[in-house]
């Protein structure tokens, strides 16, 4: 039986899209994870504690990685048993212990990144208008899902209250990031920045009302 004449709506084909690239970047994950000596679950983790000093409870790693709480357990004690993270007492909350990672978890982080998967080398083989375009849609689409819920929170501009959409004239550099100070364009956008602190729900939709207006001139 052939393809139905009467595709499925753009979202869903979206979605299968997403499905396929999500595919290649599982394998990429499993290639780079061996290389570092892990499996691809505590490379995640171990990158997103690299850049967070204070470290993470396992709820809030379980929470990131949208994994079980004992899941994650297991693969912190693999990480604690090949010295990559330690514990440490929660300095405001005694009850507490955070996971943060060593210098030799950061070697891992590191040795994981050096090798290109292939869903890096597709993305670099479009042209900058396109990885730019691109970019922003994903943004938005990471947008939808922490507004609803889905994930948590992540560490992009458009959620952070330093950030000032369309501040400038310039088109190559229209927005302004308080913290550094600083002007820079959408191919600057940033999904995950170490100095990212979380918006008010009430800034972060005027913030996305602003970014998300149409700012192009007129036959531009």
């Amino acid at each position: 039986m052939g393809t139905p004449f009467a595709a499925p709506p753009v979202h869903a084909r979206i979605v299968e899209a997403l499905e396929r690239i999500a595919t290649a970047l599982r394998a990429d994950d499993w290639v780079r994870a061996r290389s570092a000596g892990v499996n691809p679950t505590q490379l995640a983790i171990l990158r997103l504690l690299d850049g967070r000093g204070p470290g993470w409870t396992v709820k809030e790693l379980s929470l990131q990685l949208g994994v079980s709480q004992p899941t994650a357990t297991d693969s912190i004690l693999a990480l604690e048993r090949k010295a990559l993270i330690e514990k440490r007492t929660d300095p405001v909350d005694g009850r507490a212990v955070r996971i943060v990672i060593t210098g030799a978890g950061r070697a891992v982080v590191r040795a994981g990144g050096e090798a290109a998967g292939a869903v890096d080398r597709a993305t670099a083989a479009l042209d900058d208008d396109d990885q730019e375009q691109l970019l922003v849609q994903l943004v938005s689409v990471i947008r939808q899902l922490q507004e609803q819920g889905a994930i948590p929170i992540q560490r992009m501009c458009v959620s952070c209250p330093y950030f000032r959409p369309y501040a400038h004239a310039d088109a190559a550099k229209p927005h302004h990031c308080n913290f550094v100070d600083a002007a820079f364009g959408q191919q600057d956008l940033r999904i995950d920045c170490r100095d990212h602190e979380t918006a008010d729900p009430s800034v972060r939709a005027a913030t996305w009302g602003e970014f998300h207006k149409d700012h192009h001139p007129p036959g531009g």
